[in-house]
């Protein structure tokens, strides 16, 4: 990293004033007749490593496709992130900081009229079909009727009530319909998610009609439940250590959480439960995969249709001496799996430019033949898949963690009353946590390609070298030139703030 060079660039002043912001996304009209079909895959609370426990989709996409090793989540929890994953803003743009009331959820997002201007909208504007199987946002129906389908979707399949997230027994709006789903093995959620994915896909195929399927499973989020086939499948798998489990010092991280004990056999011992049970329930997920996949080819639509894999966050477990958990700066919680394969994209292409979930929106909207409204921070990864092309891209990707998520971890009486309780996140530890959001701290800032850079709103400050220490075992500021510091702080006051075009610049150093 050139850090004079981008120094200096940081120091210059903007004249410009903000872009315009249009009501709709604008069809380019010389894409439209030859509109490839979208399937994004998302999984819920997903760290890169647990990858290895998918294998058909490390082989179909990424060997047939693209893997990113630096793809992030500007903010690790779910609806923060699933928002910029729909509006390709960062959460400062977003103003869904937190999963319920009142910093964010469905209710929030819904009552800031943030729905009538997303990627599906986009998109079904130019001409797809779009659906959404699965998980939305958090909290979904919340205050509206539980037949409630946002606009942009052709067609919906949400649970609206029951116990999506134990995957069994629960209710699903199939496109303003209640229908009701038991504990019978075929009622298991990412099987009837699959199913119903793939009759989309299939109806549309037939007609002639390109399709945009948002396939967003509940696995491997806690309670973590596999499928009655795979249940034991990892009797025998351990919980990695890696070399930041149970970290021996952390007097050099944040007040957030440098006063943890040591975890506890206990807690260890949970952990492994839990570790069994996520790579279990995966095994249904890399299923639904390799039936999609197989299914676009024996539909002869492979050359046309991009399918994507991603989580909306990922997740650490036992790192740092954090219990399982999620919404921290760590590489853990904000690297998440991306892979891709579609038209013009190599097989067994690794990419290590920064990306992340602000640049899916643009993305599926450049796929569509969609120029994206001025608000989006995000930008196209297509770019990126042609290698006689030398692309400019950023050199810094923005992280935010909010704060007021108190409210998690405490029943909320008006929302029980209101809102099944089977459809609130459950906790992803039981009892007393390792740790609240209370005591974290929201924080604000960047990951290069060689650093990680954290400022705490409590005032503390995080700096780690990415490249020789992976696993963030030594928290540099304390030692790095005042000068180096200033450049970083420099950067992220920059880009706290920023909007559209200025975000782009922003991460680029200019």
């Amino acid at each position: 990293m050139n850090v004079k060079k981008i120094f200096l660039g940081l120091c210059l002043f903007l004249t410009s004033c903000t872009p315009s912001t249009p009501l709709t996304a604008t069809v380019q009209v010389e894409r439209q007749e030859k509109r490839p079909n979208i399937v994004f895959i998302l999984a819920d609370d997903m760290e890169t490593t647990a990858l290895e426990y998918m294998p058909q989709t490390i082989e179909l996409l990424g060997g047939q496709g693209a893997t990113f090793s630096r793809f992030y989540v500007n903010n690790s929890l779910c609806c923060p992130s699933r928002t910029t994953i729909l509006r390709g803003q960062y959460m400062h743009n977003t103003s869904i900081t937190g999963n319920k009331l009142p910093t964010g959820g469905f209710d929030k997002f819904y009552q800031l009229g943030l729905e009538s201007n997303t990627v599906p909208v986009w998109l079904q504007q130019a001409g797809y079909h779009t659906a959404l199987f699965g998980k939305y946002l958090n909290e979904y129906p919340g205050s509206a009727k539980q037949t409630y389908i946002p606009p942009g979707w052709t067609e919906w399949y949400v649970p609206a009530a029951g116990n999506p997230y134990r995957n069994f027994n629960y209710t699903l709006n199939e496109n303003g319909n209640l229908v009701q789903y038991g504990e019978s093995p075929e009622d298991y959620a990412t099987d009837v998610i699959s199913r119903k994915a793939q009759d989309f896909i299939a109806r549309n195929v037939e007609e002639g009609m390109p399709f945009f399927a948002f396939v967003s499973v509940f696995a491997p989020h806690t309670p973590s439940a596999p499928a009655p086939r795979h249940e034991g499948f990892y009797q025998n798998l351990e919980l990695p250590r890696s070399p930041s489990f149970d970290e021996a010092d952390i007097s050099d991280k944040s007040q957030s959480f440098n006063e943890l004990d040591n975890l506890s056999e206990k807690e260890i011992r949970k952990m492994h439960d839990l570790y069994r049970k996520r790579a279990e329930s995966l095994l249904a997920v890399d299923e639904l995969v390799a039936a999609v996949v197989k299914q676009i080819e024996d539909l002869g639509k492979a050359e046309n249709t991009y399918i994507i894999f991603s989580a909306d966050n990922g997740y650490h477990m036992g790192q740092h001496r954090l219990v399982q958990g999620k919404n921290t700066g760590f590489e853990e919680d904000v690297n998440v799996p991306f892979l891709i394969r579609g038209p013009g994209i190599q097989a067994n292409t690794v990419i290590d430019k920064l990306a992340g979930n602000v640049d899916l929106a643009p993305t599926f909207a450049d796929m569509a033949g969609v120029i994206p409204p001025d608000f989006v921070d995000g930008r196209s990864l297509l770019p990126l898949f042609d290698s006689s092309a030398s692309t400019p891209w950023r050199e810094a990707y923005l992280l935010e963690r909010g704060g007021g998520e108190a409210e998690t971890f405490y029943w909320d009486a008006t929302v029980s009353r209101r809102l099944d309780p089977g459809l609130l996140e459950p906790f992803d530890v039981e009892g007393k946590p390792k740790y609240t959001w209370p005591f974290a701290s929201p924080f604000i800032g960047i990951r290069t390609a060689e650093h990680c850079y954290l400022e705490f709103e409590i005032g503390d400050v995080e700096l780690y070298d990415m490249v020789t220490d992976p696993y963030q075992l030594e928290n540099i500021a304390w030692t790095t030139a005042p000068e180096t510091l200033a450049m970083f702080h420099q950067w992220v006051e920059r880009l706290k703030t920023c909007t559209g075009q200025t975000c782009r610049e922003g991460e680029n150093g200019q």
